[in-house]
């Protein structure tokens, strides 16, 4: 059962954040929640071997708290994960929570169910005592015959409520499916909570029925100049910046087999590491008289345990119109010496690779 959980449940990244999906074979779509995505009319999704993937919304329904997201990939090979019957669920029956908890990697949970409609916020929602976490949003609530009972939102806080969980019902995604009829993968659209209208076009009326859309709804967040500066730079390392955001000003991508992070520190420092090598068990010396003696300017060479880390530093208020090309293409070359150095340090120091680091047979 967790072997099928590992293959359906991606991770959503963006410019904001990340959180938890469920690819539904039946309907070749992801489903998470509205929150999850909110402004984002692209995203990224990530299988459980980090293999990323450009995913469009293609649906939202901010009352019902979900979203719908469409990828142009051929998926056929992933097992089938099927929606339970409506009112499937009662009290102490076990089920599993699937997601990635703050970003982590892909985690279950176990729990039982202490109300199937706890009414919240004018709607019934799933609770539980399984554990859920922030990121875990719009990851899949299982039940012991592995179908989908619910959605997972970890949006609800109260400081005197520990060990409580809290999912969409899935009679609300029966519904939103029942609803749709033939869905248009190639633009965002909104759903009317009134009178179930697709709207693709910004409007703050439905044109349908009248009702009011929810504010902004269409929106999508701009990047500040700061992060349309760092993801120049991804793409002329011929990464899509899109697949590499990791949250606020943060970026986090393979570059051949070595993991590049990119990241803002302390709004003074923008920083890119790349942990590249773990120290041999044996012969350390050689390394490590290589790393003093070597001048790998503009670039820094640091140990933290075994780990190795090469990484390039530049103060915020150093980048200006006559530095940002020489900056960027600091930071495509360090992308670029990460790549080379991981396997040099391999073949001639007897180094381990990283466990960020990415090999081919993981591709």
């Amino acid at each position: 059962m967790e072997q099928n959980i590992y293959s359906v449940v991606f991770k959503v990244t963006h410019a904001g954040g990340s959180g938890s999906c469920f690819y539904l074979k039946d309907h070749d779509l992801f489903v998470t929640n509205y929150h999850v995505v909110e402004g984002f009319h692209t995203v990224a999704v990530h299988d459980n071997d980090r293999n990323p993937y450009p995913a469009k919304v293609v649906l939202v329904n901010p009352t019902l708290d979900i979203a719908l997201l469409a990828v142009d990939h051929d998926f056929s090979s992933l097992p089938s994960l099927h929606l339970a019957a409506d009112d499937s669920l009662a009290i102490s029956n076990k089920i599993r929570v699937a997601g990635y908890p703050y970003g982590m990697p892909f985690t279950v949970t176990e729990g039982t169910v202490s109300s199937p409609r706890q009414l919240m916020n004018g709607q019934y929602y799933i609770q539980t005592d399984a554990a859920v976490n922030p990121g875990n949003s719009g990851g899949p609530i299982i039940n012991e015959r592995n179908e989908v009972v619910g959605i997972t939102v970890s949006k609800f806080t109260n400081s005197d409520a520990d060990n409580m969980g809290f999912g969409i019902r899935v009679e609300t995604l029966h519904k939103l499916f029942d609803s749709l009829g033939e869905l248009d993968r190639d633009c965002f659209q909104v759903q009317c909570e009134s009178c179930d209208e697709l709207i693709s076009d910004e409007e703050e009326f439905c044109p349908s029925c009248g009702e009011k859309l929810p504010e902004g709804v269409f929106e999508e967040r701009q990047l500040s100049p700061l992060s349309e500066f760092c993801e120049a730079a991804i793409a002329k390392m011929g990464i899509n910046p899109i697949l590499a955001r990791d949250g606020n000003e943060a970026w986090l991508f393979h570059k051949g087999s070595s993991e590049i992070r990119l990241f803002v520190y302390d709004r003074t420092y923008l920083f890119a590491v790349s942990p590249i090598n773990l120290l041999p068990k044996k012969e350390v010396e050689r390394v490590l008289d290589y790393m003093l003696d070597t001048d790998f300017y503009p670039y820094k060479l640091g140990i933290e345990g075994r780990q190795i880390y090469i990484c390039y530093r530049i103060h915020l208020a150093d980048i200006s119109e006559e530095s940002e090309e020489r900056i960027q293409q600091n930071l495509v070359r360090l992308a670029e010496k990460a790549d080379e150095m991981d396997n040099m340090m391999v073949e001639q120091f007897g180094c381990e690779f990283s466990a960020y680091s990415k090999q081919d047979n993981e591709a």
